[in-house]
């Protein structure tokens, strides 16, 4: 090109910027020309985000391979000194798996010893249950309380039993405490929040067992308010199979861990389920077992009943009803031997309040499990190293062969189960889980269908325990509903490849959120599982209205800024030109940059930002999953934007 030709190119590229940047209409090539570049720059970004998000998800079958020498390559000597090395880490590794187990149990007796009997008197007040979310919200505040969702679903039985509780009442109330069960696995999670990496996958995969089931409650809940499916659905099985009780609750894990857990406290559940049965209770009354030999007794009980004065008269005469005393044998269990410390447990008949040993047994439990945890950890990081750690991963995240891939997550649903139902327990299972998802052992993708498995495993005892029990019908039938109800979650959020991956994206914003800023694990937690419901609690006793107003409110804010979200991201050119960035918000509505000074100066180290090294490499993948820091990435200003433009084109 000549001197003169570039002259003139040269300043036509700038009598086109002066033009532009004066506010002249632009010609339409190119507008669509600008279009191009913008969806191939959107699209490159979309690959390099995906890339990295692979790279922070998935599972590395090669890490530190070539720093390990392979079995045959070891002298004899060696092969012995790496063979006893292993087995007593092994060992210590199933022992700190024991200990772990345990701990869970006694922070579940610690709840239960706090707040038993308050979590009673919320299930005593009839005119909370009678609301369907209200209950919804009780299920969730007291399964957190108690630590256990065999606990509270065991006190539901015992009321529906006894004709306390509806079925219809005791529906919205599983489905809380189906979400209530799923904050131990996200106290452990906490216990992995010294190694960022770690703690971003073991986040994760704790809370997509917490989306899974606020997920299928926001679409279920309202549901069986409307139609009532889930109580015709198993009312039609109750009546279809004349289903006969008479067997006994199997509870295969306790015999492991009694042994060690009765002999530092006893809980004494029966007082919950007399709270909330309305019952009086004697002043002295506590949570923790006083009588360790007791004996069956009699006891005449004088009762204020409805009736008519005289029963023999015929009641279609009309006479009036009114209250009389009503005095009859009642039978009860009556204490021959108190409970010594420390020959029965640990607690027993200390003189220490309920407060008082809750407290320490809280605080030793939460010890407990986090050094045992810890130390599982860096003992398996230890194990699984070289060709062993890559056999295991391969083994437990590899698919089946095309075409029978699909089978594997189903499959993963199974196994959940299985292993649920043995240990009895969900808690116990999703919470063994999340420390082998933080340190690469399972993905995230696998520990999914493994968290659905659970919900259904931890349903066999409820039915197991209904069968036990008394009016079996009524038993038999919310357990039943508990079963329905994970199953119809599952079905709706797993089969379909779109909707699955809506849980799994969700948790991965959370996780990489929390490995960014430490402290949110902490406001998930509480916000989650404490003040929101408490907060829906609150307006439902207010005013049903308002709670809806509210619920509504909240509802469309959060759809709409998904759906903005997504479009930026795909098809930015379909939105107006406000809605292609968040800047026009405040800083505290659009980044967690405020709160993290704020957190940062007055919390410890440990729940500070990274450090700015790593924050490039955050930025990045939290852009692509998170609604409030990955705002800022796409927005660009009109004329800085056509500035680029127009310097690339010169």
């Amino acid at each position: 090109m000549s001197a003169s030709a570039l002259e003139n190119a040269v300043s036509n590229g700038v009598e086109k910027k002066e033009k532009i940047g004066s506010g002249t209409e632009l010609p339409e090539y190119y507008i669509e020309d600008k279009e191009k570049e913008d969806l191939e720059k959107n699209e490159k970004k979309k690959q390099k985000n995906k890339k990295k998000d692979d790279d922070v998800w998935g599972i590395n079958y090669d890490e530190d391979d070539d720093q390990y020498e392979s079995w045959n390559e070891l002298s004899t000597k060696n092969k012995v000194k790496t063979a006893t090395i292993n087995t007593i880490k092994i060992c210590l590794a199933l022992c700190c798996l024991y200990l772990f187990i345990c701990s869970i149990s006694m922070l579940g007796d610690a709840f239960q010893i706090l707040a038993g009997k308050s979590a009673g008197a919320i299930f005593a007040n009839d005119s909370f249950l009678s609301n369907p979310i209200t209950g919804f919200i009780i299920g969730i505040l007291v399964t957190v309380l108690v630590q256990s969702s065999s606990t509270s679903t065991s006190i539901i039985i015992t009321m529906v039993a006894a004709k306390i509780l509806s079925v219809q009442q005791a529906i919205y109330i599983i489905m809380g405490a189906n979400i209530g069960t799923s904050v131990t696995n996200t106290i452990v999670a906490l216990s992995q929040s010294m190694d960022k990496e770690q703690f971003r996958k073991a986040f994760a995969g704790a809370t997509v067992h917490d989306i899974f089931n606020y997920l299928s409650v926001l679409i279920l809940l309202p549901l069986e308010v409307v139609s009532g499916y889930l109580y015709a659905l198993t009312k039609a099985i109750i009546e279809a199979f004349h289903i006969q009780g008479g067997g006994e609750e199997v509870d295969i894990l306790k015999a492991i861990t009694e042994p060690l857990t009765k002999g530092i406290a006893q809980v004494n559940k029966t007082v919950i389920t007399l709270v909330a049965q309305n019952v009086y209770l004697e002043p002295e009354s506590s949570m923790i077992k006083i009588w360790c030999e007791q004996t069956t007794g009699f006891i005449n009980r004088t009762e204020l009943v409805n009736g008519t004065a005289e029963p023999s008269t015929d009641m279609t005469t009309g006479d009036t009803l009114m209250q009389y005393n009503d005095t009859h044998l009642v039978e009860v269990k009556v204490g021959v031997r108190k409970c010594k410390s420390p020959d029965d447990f640990l607690f027993a008949n200390t003189g220490l309040s309920d407060v008082e040993a809750g407290v320490i047994l809280l605080f030793f439990s939460l010890i407990l499990l986090s050094s045992c945890l810890i130390l599982m950890v860096k003992l398996l990081n230890s194990l699984l190293r070289g060709s062993v750690s890559r056999i295991i991963k391969k083994v437990i995240n590899t698919n089946f062969r095309y075409p029978f891939g699909w089978v594997t997550g189903y499959l993963a649903i199974i196994v959940g189960a299985g292993l649920t139902f043995v240990v009895q327990s969900s808690s116990v299972f999703t919470s063994t889980m999340t420390p082998l998802v933080g340190i690469g052992v399972i993905s995230l993708k696998r520990m999914y269908p493994l968290t659905l498995g659970s919900n259904i495993g931890t349903t066999t005892t409820s039915i197991l325990a209904a069968l036990a029990g008394e009016n079996l019908e009524l038993t038999l039938q919310l357990a039943l509903v508990h079963l329905f109800f994970n199953v119809s979650g599952i079905v709706i959020w797993y089969p379909i490849p779109f909707m699955r991956h809506i849980p799994l994206r969700a948790a991965k914003t959370l996780g990489n959120t929390t490995a960014k800023y430490r402290w949110f694990a902490v406001l998930y937690l509480i916000s989650l599982f404490f003040i929101f419901p408490a907060a829906l609690l609150g307006l439902s006793i207010a005013d049903f209205w308002a709670l809806m107003s509210v619920i509504i409110v909240v509802v469309v804010t959060v759809a709409f800024i998904i759906v903005v979200n997504v479009m930026r991201t795909r098809r930015p050119q379909w939105l107006p030109e406000v809605l292609r960035t968040w800047l026009w918000l405040p800083v505290w509505l659009r980044s967690l940059e405020p709160y993290d000074k704020v957190m940062s100066r007055y919390l410890l180290c440990c729940c500070r930002n990274v450090a700015n090294t790593d924050n490039l490499s955050d930025t990045e993948l939290t852009s692509e999953h998170s609604s409030s820091d990955g705002a800022l990435s796409d927005g660009h200003d009109n004329l800085g934007y056509v500035d680029e433009v127009t310097a690339t084109k010169l």
